[in-house]
């Protein structure tokens, strides 16, 4: 098996009705239930990755294990009713139009979970750029443990500044060609020509003997880390060593990078921002502004600024409650 963690995959998709079909990532939307209530209007009875996916707006909800299990039931109803079609050793470059007119570019594939490291300072050649959250996992493993079909929703970014590995056009058959419901822009997938497979997995290989991270988990992190957590707990089924993932090359044009915003319920806000202000009282780098009933405050962080915030948000709530 060759070294690069990345590699084609088995890949189903739908034989028909893209647009009921597609939806957005199950970590979306979370304090808007109303998004998802249209999205099940939406659906109908259409065959729908909304029907085997677990919005996480309802993860806390009370019916969640029988959501659960009806996930799990209606991901072999589909199986057995052959809605699929099933592209064996398969990428995928995908084309993804965004509300903006503006088109994103990927390649999907499968990732070996043996190269993943989620933990801190790990020198893997894929890796998380964000804090994983352990108590997050548990309750995803709940969902996927008995899963028939994985449906992701996790991006990996790669650093190809001369854009040697994700294709400008397709190559092969164009597979599905739709909007997304609600809004969400369209999509465009076509199979990827051997030589175009060839081409991106050489590349990648190039860029692994000077990089040394070479696959920064972008979006999905918890869900890849539940992936990781799925297989280390039963690692006779080859299966589960491997996600399906999209690689996009993090120069992009279309691909952008924004704030994260922190939004904490359940503190005595000036108890927190005066003890904010005293740990970085001596810094100097780096603005943040917090906002409370609608008035602005501000004060600085040295360092990375959501890594060095985050720190002090989880250790203020551990201590406080919140």
């Amino acid at each position: 098996m060759s070294k690069m963690p990345f590699s084609r995959a088995d890949i189903l998709l739908p034989k028909k009705d893209f647009d009921t079909w597609s939806t957005v990532a199950c970590d979306q939307y979370t304090s808007q239930r109303d998004y998802w209530e249209n999205a099940d209007k939406t659906v109908g009875e259409a065959p729908s990755a909304l029907r085997i996916t677990l919005p996480e707006v309802y993860l806390n909800d009370a019916d969640v294990n029988d959501r659960i299990k009806k996930i799990n039931a209606t991901m072999k109803e589909y199986l057995e009713a052959d809605i699929f079609n099933e592209y064996k050793d398969a990428m995928i470059f995908v084309e993804r139009k965004l509300k903006d007119g503006r088109t994103r570019k990927g390649i999907v594939g499968k990732i070996d979970l043996e190269a993943y490291d989620y933990t801190v300072g790990s020198t893997s050649a894929v890796r998380a750029t964000e804090g994983t959250v352990l108590s997050r996992i548990p309750p995803r493993v709940e969902i996927r443990k008995d899963a028939l079909i994985e449906l992701p929703h996790i991006m990996v970014l790669i650093d190809d500044p001369e854009n040697e590995v994700v294709p400008n056009e397709p190559s092969g058959e164009i597979i599905y060609d739709t909007p997304l419901m609600l809004g969400g822009g369209s999509a465009r997938g076509s199979l990827m020509s051997e030589n175009a497979v060839n081409k991106a997995l050489s590349a990648l290989e190039k860029q692994s003997e000077t990089h040394e991270l070479l696959f920064a988990v972008g979006d999905g992190n918890h869900s890849l880390a539940t992936a990781k957590a799925c297989y280390e707990k039963d690692k006779s089924n080859p299966l589960a060593r491997y996600a399906l993932v999209e690689i996009v090359n993090i120069h992009d044009p279309a691909l952008d990078f924004e704030p994260i915003y922190r939004v904490v319920f359940g503190v005595d806000t000036e108890k927190m921002l005066n003890e904010a202000k005293k740990l970085f009282s001596d810094c100097t780098e780096n603005k943040v502004v917090t906002v409370v009933n609608g008035k602005e405050d501000s004060f600085y962080v040295n360092g990375l600024t959501a890594g060095v915030l985050q720190s002090f948000i989880d250790k203020y709530i551990e201590e406080n409650g919140g």
